[in-house]
């Protein structure tokens, strides 16, 4: 993302969810960072001992940090670099934004395990045909703001637009009715944001070629 070598580097999975939702938030954040691709099964040695759990992304900073959860490295990255904040101000709002992602983590991202991993073809069928419903479900939601019940892009919007571009991946495609239509026209609002497209990996473009 720098040609410039940085003190703060990112371990990131090309093709995980997990690891795009932090590159959106260094590139929202234009924060200056190398960015390493591997993938869990190839994690360096020296990880290994500082990630007892063997995920990504993992991210080093200076010589003393290190941050290998996402929602933990996107709310360090908020914090340490304010400008512009993915958050809200208020304690209230902050809060319920923290309880979107957790739901998101909670209630979608097991679908995208399951549809994106090595799973049984029934499950994947299973997962596919719940996963599209509550799409559905939630579509008109996003006709209320600009962003995910926000005038602003945030953290939320960070996590959720990974997961909406991997749509075609995992066998998923919504009908452009009118029911549909807001969470649509919120895909491609997302999906143009230079910062969106800047956090892309190679393998991710590919998704949607």
């Amino acid at each position: 993302m720098n040609n410039k070598r940085s003190a703060m580097t990112l371990y990131s999975d090309s093709n995980s969810h997990a690891s795009h939702r932090v590159r959106i938030v260094l590139a929202e954040k234009g924060i200056a960072v190398d960015v390493m691709a591997t993938s869990p099964e190839k994690l360096p040695a020296f990880l290994l001992d500082l990630n007892p759990y063997n995920t990504l992304p993992i991210l080093l900073d200076r010589d003393d940090l290190v941050l290998f959860e996402p929602r933990v490295i996107m709310e360090y990255l908020d914090e340490r670099f304010p400008h512009p904040p993915l958050l809200p101000v208020y304690p209230v709002a902050r809060a319920k934004s923290r309880l979107w992602i957790y739901r998101l983590d909670k209630e979608w991202a097991p679908w995208v395990d399951t549809l994106l991993g090595k799973s049984p073809p029934a499950a994947v069928e299973k997962a596919r045909s719940e996963f599209k419903s509550s799409l559905v479900a939630v579509a008109p939601v996003f006709a209320e703001k600009p962003f995910f019940l926000s005038d602003e892009f945030s953290l939320m919007d960070c996590c959720l637009a990974p997961i909406l571009w991997r749509l075609p991946l995992m066998g998923i495609e919504l009908e452009n009715n009118a029911h549909n239509r807001p969470l649509l026209e919120y895909m491609q609002r997302v999906f143009a944001r230079d910062t969106f497209q800047a956090g892309l990996s190679d393998e991710e473009r590919l998704m949607r070629s």
